[in-house]
């Protein structure tokens, strides 16, 4: 008899996405029949959506991916993708020791994220501050840790993260002059009752909005406004938005005018059938036909949907669709307050709102719920594992390897 051939599943990024998709596929089927590795350049799992926290001084608990997938035969390989070659099937990855190695891969799961965006503004890129990864809510943090009191700090960007950000350092170091600058209504997108709580604690924190307000340059010691005023600002933390990494545009992958992967309602791409992408990295359609934002709340079950779209096309069974919807959006405003907003199925605010301290509470049990579900992806779903019968499962074709 043969033996078996494995299939290569590699997957890129351990971010949400990436980590649930690795950590679903390999418990869904047999360690014997795939070789799943998951690229990443750090050994520890980042909780993105903790990193204003990091930012205002706070530690996190260390997740070692060691631990993480112990036992589950994910192999963890430490580098930076710096090419992808759909055509020849191989990502190309520089080790720690900045060596150069080619992966192949028979599937490809590609998830690596996003980045801040500094929007071409002039200084942005050389004086703001992110918090979108790890190395620089570090760097903001030690930035912040070195100002005396009384010094300015302007958050550029009212969105979730720039709230979450603002309203964290404000508590965390309430001798600071903290100011927000929203180009609309400190926010406009909540209900009534959202804008009228997130209005209460700003005030509380002593932040100071500027609303209607869009930055045009930065530079060392103040930000300069699109009508010529210039605000003080020692620190400007920059958090106007998300830009997908550049990689995929070198590739032939389907993409939207933004870089993003075109993706099917199983996260495959339209282009090449072996490549899925989760997470930042996809335009994947949401409920009465919006692009999923991008967002931890859309990234994982996109990262759920794409690996059981695999291990069911690798095991010739039925691929499930389950529609992604959303539910809330969850705001940490510090430690001590929160708000959550209540939204349809794709995204707008209703009236319901959750506030006060039982939303802080609510919120930090999304946060560990998320870490925790990295590690236990498939929770609450059926024990029994599919799995690949004994073949070479390179050989899939018709209906097995296109459903």
């Amino acid at each position: 008899m043969q033996p078996t051939q494995q299939h290569r599943i590699v997957v890129l990024g351990a971010g949400y996405t990436g980590a649930v998709a690795a950590g679903r596929i390999a418990r869904r089927l047999h360690r014997e029949d795939v070789g799943i590795t998951l690229v990443n350049p750090e050994p520890d799992f980042v909780e993105r959506v903790r990193l204003h926290q990091v930012a205002a001084g706070q530690d996190l608990k260390p997740r070692p991916f060691a631990e993480m997938f112990a036992g589950t035969g994910v192999e963890l390989r430490l580098g930076h993708v710096t090419a992808v070659d759909v055509e020849r099937k191989t990502v190309s990855v520089a080790g720690e020791d900045g060596r150069p190695a080619e992966l192949p891969y028979d599937t490809l799961v590609y998830a690596l994220g996003s980045g801040w965006n500094d929007g071409g503004v002039p200084g942005a890129a050389t004086h703001a501050h992110e918090v979108s990864s790890r190395p620089g809510a570090l760097r903001l943090r030690e930035r912040l840790a070195a100002l005396d009191a009384g010094r300015t700090v302007v958050v550029v960007g009212g969105g979730l993260t720039g709230l979450e950000a603002a309203t964290e350092i404000a508590e965390a170091r309430p001798d600071l002059d903290v100011s927000l600058a929203a180009r609309g209504v400190l926010g406009d997108w909540l209900s009534a009752k959202g804008r009228a709580h997130l209005r209460k604690v700003v005030d509380g924190l002593g932040i100071t909005v500027h609303e209607h307000t869009a930055v045009a340059e930065v530079a060392a010691d103040r930000v300069t406004t699109s009508d010529g005023t210039t605000v003080p600002a020692d620190v400007t933390v920059w958090t106007t938005g998300f830009a997908v990494r550049p990689l995929a545009e070198a590739t032939a992958l389907r993409l939207t005018d933004r870089g993003r992967i075109v993706v099917d309602g199983t996260m495959r791409s339209v282009s090449h059938p072996d490549v899925y992408a989760v997470g930042d990295a996809a335009m994947a359609i949401g409920p009465n036909g919006k692009p999923l934002r991008m967002s931890c709340a859309s990234g994982v079950p996109m990262a759920w949907q794409a690996a059981d779209a695999i291990a069911a096309r690798l095991a010739g069974t039925k691929v499930p669709r389950v529609a992604i919807r959303y539910f809330q959006q969850c705001i940490s405003l510090g430690r001590k307050e929160g708000l959550i907003q209540f939204v349809t199925a794709d995204d707008r605010a209703v009236d319901r709102a959750l506030t006060g301290r039982l939303a802080a509470v609510y919120k930090e049990l999304i946060c560990k719920g998320a870490a925790w579900g990295v590690a236990n992806p498939t929770a609450g779903l059926p024990t029994r594992r599919r799995h690949i019968l004994h073949q070479d499962v390179r050989t899939l074709t018709g209906a097995e390897a296109t459903a």
